[in-house]
């Protein structure tokens, strides 16, 4: 009994060191943030990644991992309480249409391009549906369900880590591209949530234009992710000998109870000051997990797995931004 109370607690120490490093980034950037009027997730992630040697550390990597991924998630459900149905509708129909439409074309893109680089169509795929949807998370759902073969593993480690890194470039270089096209903080905003590969990375480029940009990016990109379900299940059905090796196809969690949380909003029955605190909760996770990803972000990685590769992700970034900049010119205001 000792012995394992010993187990866990040496389990939570661990964790506490790493969340703790991100936590004082992001106690860091806030506090930046604050004095300077800059974006707090921008100074969170420059921090980060300035700590990026402790990456890998035995007594570092559990924590900040943990804060990378339940920091974020938790941090994105609580933004329902900001939101109603009544944001998703002045969305309009066309932002809808679009996201199904650029998820697509998409994933098709990155089938073709994956064969002409002689590839194959399961990179393709996996990098396609990486891009289209929501990163690193829609890169791990894919790849279980594609056959498994040799090359599996090291397809997806390559995925994670090309578009964790492009969605961390895409963070601080799309808002200022936006602004040079002259985009409006609506159009900005379409933009941000339509072509940014991660939740993260959307959140701090949203926020870092306006609140109201960054409410409606979160919203598009939400309706990115509430894609992924239907995706996998048309890969399944789209490989003659594809099978689901994780089991039923389910919702991620966050998007579960960010719906649900707004769905309460609608109805008035969350109290101002719950609102507010679980709003000011939302905002010390989502940095927190920005300060997190920061310190996994090693650019030098990008350069070690070969220039084929990095063309595909790169190419279907391009593909997907373009796309989404030719919608959004011609029919969001």
């Amino acid at each position: 009994m000792r012995s394992l109370i010993r187990q866990r607690y040496g389990q939570a120490a661990t964790i506490f060191r790493g969340l703790g490093l991100a936590l004082t980034i992001a106690a860091a950037a806030a506090f930046l943030g604050a004095h300077y009027g800059a974006p707090a997730m921008l100074f969170a992630l420059l921090i980060g990644m300035a700590f990026n040697f402790l990456a890998h550390e035995s007594h570092i990597k559990p924590g900040v991992d943990f804060a990378a991924s339940a920091c974020l998630r938790l941090g994105v459900a609580l933004l329902g309480v900001r939101l109603s149905w009544a944001d998703f509708q002045s969305l309009g129909l066309y932002p809808v249409i679009a996201v199904i439409a650029l998820v697509a074309l998409t994933i098709l893109a990155g089938i073709a391009l994956s064969r002409l680089l002689g590839r194959g169509a399961r990179l393709g795929i996996l990098t396609g549906g990486s891009v289209a949807i929501c990163g690193a998370s829609a890169a791990l759902a894919l790849a279980s369900v594609l056959p498994r073969d040799a090359r599996l593993e090291r397809d997806t480690l390559f995925t994670v880590v090309a578009v964790t890194t492009l969605s961390t470039i895409a963070m601080v270089a799309y808002p200022l591209l936006f602004a040079a096209l002259d985009a409006t903080d609506a159009q900005t905003a379409m933009l941000i949530g339509a072509t940014i590969h991660d939740v993260a990375q959307v959140v701090g480029a949203g926020y870092s234009v306006s609140r109201e940009a960054g409410d409606t990016a979160v919203m598009v990109k939400l309706m990115r992710v509430a894609l992924l379900p239907v995706v996998l299940l048309a890969v399944i059905v789209a490989l003659a000998n594809g099978k689901a090796d994780g089991g039923k196809i389910t919702l991620p969690w966050f998007l579960v109870a960010f719906i649900a949380l707004a769905a309460i909003n609608t109805l008035g029955l969350i109290p101002a000051p719950v609102a507010s605190a679980a709003e000011s909760a939302s905002r010390i996770l989502l940095i927190t997990a920005i300060a997190a990803l920061g310190v996994k972000t090693a650019l030098k990685q990008m350069a070690d797995l070969g220039g084929g590769y990095i063309m595909l992700v790169v190419a279907e970034t391009a593909l997907l931004l373009a796309m989404a900049i030719v919608f959004v010119k011609l029919f969001v205001a």
